[in-house]
């Protein structure tokens, strides 16, 4: 399946929002839509919304793990949003939710 992405504010929160799923053939994808929001909104906290991504793979979790990176170099924080149970096990298997925050709604994560 292919990766789609959009980019919309929730109040004053970025978000891209991902479809499909994230495997080796989508990662370029997903890195550049990452770089590009992490570069339009320096030292802003960003999300990116997991909601509609069928799986996973571990390429996919690096880029995520990059991509909190170049936010947090530009000064902002990159956050997850996720409320599916199998996607959230799975962070939570790798630990990626330790080094980024996971929410399970986007108005979670656009609270102040």
């Amino acid at each position: 399946m292919p990766l789609w992405t959009s980019v919309e504010l929730a109040g004053h929160l970025p978000v891209l929002a991902l479809t499909g799923d994230i495997d080796l053939s989508t990662v370029p994808k997903l890195h550049q839509a990452l770089v590009q929001l992490a570069d339009a909104h320096p030292g802003l906290t960003v999300a990116l919304d997991l909601d509609g991504v069928e799986s996973v793979e571990d390429a996919g979790l690096g880029i995520i793990l990059g991509g909190a990176a170049r936010t947090r170099e530009l000064g902002g924080e990159l956050v997850l949003v996720c409320s599916g149970v199998r996607l959230r096990e799975r962070l939570s298997l790798t630990r990626l939710d330790r080094a980024v925050t996971v929410y399970p709604t986007i108005a979670d994560a656009a609270a102040p």
